[in-house]
């Protein structure tokens, strides 16, 4: 049951990772990405082409650069992934008992 959720914590982050190096490198591209977060093109274009549909990047002659909804997310980063934390120590402190 776990599994999937992993999995999808894990492309999470991977998205996660290229928005940051987007926002601060931007703009930005594909070949150039690869080899800075060592990582193979064709995941780097797959989370590229999910973050522009979910609105936090745009496509430009350059390369990716972010939009205010990125730069949103990103400041609040850390305290929603501390709500989320806070969520799953509470399961496990629930499957403890």
């Amino acid at each position: 049951m776990l599994h999937k959720m992993k999995s999808e914590i894990a492309l999470l982050g991977r998205h996660i990772q290229v928005l940051r190096a987007v926002y601060e490198h931007g703009p930005i591209g594909i070949i150039k990405l690869s080899e800075m977060l060592s990582l193979p093109h064709h995941r780097i274009r797959y989370s590229l082409r999910v973050l522009e549909q979910l609105g936090y990047i745009l496509a430009s002659p350059s390369g990716a650069v972010t939009t205010e909804r990125a730069h949103t997310l990103l400041h609040s980063l850390n305290e929603d992934l501390d709500d989320l934390v806070h969520l799953i120590e509470s399961i496990r402190d629930r499957s403890n008992t």
